[in-house]
């Protein structure tokens, strides 16, 4: 599994399709797929809205990724670093952004890589750079 973080707007996506031959039929939007249709895709994009996807629908969003880590370890997620910055005075976003913290950490644990991209450059946290 590989993980793909860094803020909105960051080239975290298109430094993703250069660097591992990605076209637009390989990445699903987890803003709107279909839950089961991550365990076969290539890469998956907004994997912070999918987690409130999950939210909302009473699916805990660790065990759904130990699901993804069993089913599809192959995957390349990126997700919107979304801890800083203003805390939002809604409880239920202030939730949803440690559970998407707490998910990340998880997944960047159990991925070979981690790659934070900023301003379209990528900095390897974890593992080698291809």
């Amino acid at each position: 599994m590989i993980m793909i973080t860094g803020g909105a707007f960051q080239g975290k996506t298109e430094f993703a399709k250069k660097i591992f031959s990605l076209n637009d039929n390989d990445i699903i939007d987890g803003k709107t797929c279909v839950f089961n249709d991550i365990f076969s895709a290539k890469c998956v994009v907004n994997f912070h809205l999918f987690i409130k996807r999950l939210m909302n629908s009473n699916i805990d969003p660790i065990e759904f990724s130990e699901k993804i880590i069993r089913d599809n370890f192959q995957i390349i997620i990126i997700i919107n670093e979304i801890g800083c910055g203003i805390i939002p005075i809604e409880k239920s976003d202030r939730i949803w952004r440690e559970t998407v913290g707490r998910t990340g950490c998880f997944i960047a644990k159990n991925s070979e890589k981690v790659i934070r991209v900023n301003c379209s450059i990528p900095m390897y946290l974890k593992g080698e750079s291809k």
